[in-house]
C-alpha cells in the first residue's frame, strides 16, 4: 500500500510562503464556528509543527469548527523567541502556539527565562514515532551497518536532528545508550527544523537523521531516502521499514505535539480552546490526517496536559544532564 500524500495541493503551496499567516476561512454564518484563531509556529515553514499547524487550520476549516484560523511562522532559538513572546501576551485568549518535545528542550538547553510551567497548556493532540533515514546513496543499507559503524567510531558518524532537547536529540540520545555508545560521545547536528536537515540528509552531510516520518514522506516515497527503522512497536502502514526493536534494538519512542496559550487568559477562553480541539478529535477529517501521517491520537487537555508537560521537562532535563549538554 503506498501511503498517501500528506499535503493537498492548496497546503502545499501554503508551505511555500516565507514566515507570513496562511489565513483558513469557514462560513461566518455557521453556529458551530466557535472563533478566530491565531496560531504561532517558533520554526520556519516546512517542519513538523509548520505542518501539523497548517493542516489542522484545514481541517478546522472543512468541519467549521473555527470560523478563521491564522498560522505565522516565529522562528528563532529554536522555539524559545516566539515561546518568550507567547508568555508577554499575557490575557490573549485567542492566540495558540505549537508545543511539543522540541520546544520543551530548547527551553532548557537554551537556558530560556521562559519554560512550559509559564503557560496555559491546552491540548497534546497527536504523537508519533520517530524514523531513522540516510540518504538513498547512503552506505548505510541496513541499521546493522549504521550502527556497527556508529559503535566503532561515534565521532565520524555525525547524527543530524533538530533542536537539542528535542524529539530527534531525546531519539538519538536513547538508541545511542540502547546500542551501547555514551551519550557524551555522540556527534549530533543540529537543524532549525526539518526543512534544514531534509538537504543535509540528502546530501550526506550526516550520517544518519532522525525525524517524524510525515515530514518526510514525499521523499521516502520517491526513494530519495531510505529508512532503516522505526521506532513504533509495531511496523507504520504504508512503510516498508522494520522497527527498532525487530532488529534488536530495546527501544521504542514517541514524539507528541499539542498548543499552550498565553499565561493569564480567562477561563472561558481556555474552555473554547480545549473544545476546540477536542471537536477536532472526533472528526473523519483529523482522524484521517492522523492516519496519513503515520501518527496517532494522543488527546489530553488543561490541567493534565500541564502534569505531562512538566513530567516531559523533568525526563529531558536528565537526558541532556547524561549527554553533557546541561
Amino acid at each position: 500500500m503506498k501511503h498517501p500524500r500528506i499535503l493537498a495541493a492548496g497546503l502545499a503551496a501554503a508551505l511555500l510562503l516565507p514566515a507570513a499567516a496562511c489565513g483558513t476561512t469557514a462560513d461566518q454564518g455557521t453556529a458551530s464556528a466557535t472563533r478566530n484563531m491565531h496560531v504561532v509556529v517558533g520554526n520556519q515553514p516546512g517542519g513538523g509543527y509548520d505542518t501539523m499547524a497548517r493542516q489542522i487550520a484545514k481541517v478546522l476549516a472543512e468541519t467549521k469548527i473555527v470560523t478563521r484560523t491564522d498560522v505565522v511562522n516565529k522562528p528563532g532559538a529554536d522555539g524559545t523567541v516566539a515561546l518568550q513572546q507567547l508568555v508577554n501576551q499575557k490575557g490573549q485568549g485567542g492566540t495558540l502556539m505549537t508545543t511539543g518535545l522540541a520546544v520543551t528542550g530548547a527551553a532548557l538547553a537554551n537556558k530560556a527565562p521562559v519554560t512550559l510551567k509559564d503557560v496555559t497548556p491546552i491540548a497534546r493532540v497527536l504523537e508519533e514515532p520517530s524514523i531513522v533515514a540516510v540518504s538513498a546513496s547512503s552506505p548505510y543499507r541496513t541499521l546493522a551497518d549504521l550502527l556497527k559503524a556508529w559503535k566503532a567510531d561515534p565521532g565520524k558518524v555525525p547524527a543530524g536532528g533538530g533542536a537539542v532537547g528535542g524529539p530527534d536529540y531525546t531519539y538519538i540520545m536513547l538508541l545511542a545508550k540502547a546500542a551501547g555508545i555514551d551519550p557524551k560521545d555522540v556527534n549530533f547536528v543540529q537543524y532549525d527544523g526539518g526543512g534544514e536537515l531534509l538537504p543535509a540528509v540528502l546530501g550526506n552531510k550526516v550520517g544518519f537523521a532522525a525525524s517524524g516520518y510525515a515530514e518526510w514522506a514525499d521523499q521516502i516515497d520517491s526513494g530519495q531516502l531510505r529508512v532503516l527503522a522505526v521506532s513504533s512497536a509495531a511496523r507504520l502502514e504504508g512503510l516498508d521499514a522494520p522497527t527498532l526493536k525487530e532488529q534488536g534494538v530495546d527501544l521504542v519512542f514517541a514524539n507528541w505535539r499539542g498548543f499552550i496559550a498565553p499565561p493569564q487568559i480567562s477561563e472561558a477562553d481556555r474552555t473554547a480552546l480545549i473544545d476546540v480541539f477536542r471537536k477536532m478529535r472526533d472528526t473523519p477529517q483529523w482522524k484521517q490526517t492522523l492516519k496519513q501521517n503515520g501518527q496517532y491520537d494522543a488527546f489530553l487537555a488543561g490541567p493534565e496536559f500541564g502534569t505531562f508537560m512538566s513530567g516531559e521537562q523533568d525526563r529531558i532535563r536528565q537526558i541532556l544532564t547524561e549527554a553533557g549538554a546541561l
